[in-house]
């Protein structure tokens, strides 16, 4: 068996989304549902892209496809409580990208989550790959690439 990831810090993470647990986020052991966690990274990652104007999720002619998602948990986050997701970008390839997203508890410095999200970039109307980012994209992905050091 791997050896378990450590909790990273904030400070590795050049971008921060906030974002509020709901009611029915919370699963019967009282704490926020593993699945839940799946939703903030895709919510922090596409709110980014949006407010950047990378990303127009009803017309744009370019859209980003998840072909991959990983999540390690490090204590548990619950309703009500605010969280913090720190977002940055690990790799760009030719028609992908791998965000990198830790969640924080508000004020906490060590994630209680942290995975990665992979979006493969296509053409809308024929779903396959670009061959080009789009101007927008290359722009908004360029403050959030990592340090080697931070990972």
């Amino acid at each position: 068996m791997p050896d378990r990831p450590s909790s990273p810090t904030r400070d590795g993470y050049p971008h921060f989304e906030t974002i509020s647990t709901r009611w029915m986020d919370n699963d019967a052991y009282g704490h926020v549902n593993n699945v839940v966690y799946y939703s903030f990274f895709d919510s922090a990652v596409n709110r980014y892209l949006i407010e950047q104007g990378a990303l127009d999720p009803a017309a744009g002619a370019v859209i980003g496809l998840v072909v991959e998602t990983h999540c390690s948990y490090f204590s548990p986050l619950s309703f009500p409580q605010s969280v913090q997701a720190g977002l940055r970008v690990a790799h760009v390839g030719r028609s992908s990208v791998r965000y990198e997203i830790a969640l924080f508890a508000h004020g906490e410095d060590r994630a209680a989550a942290a995975g990665h999200f992979v979006h493969v970039y296509v053409d809308r109307l024929t779903r396959r790959p670009v061959d080009r980012f789009p101007e927008g994209l290359v722009k908004a992905l360029q403050p959030l690439k990592a340090q080697a050091h931070d990972r």
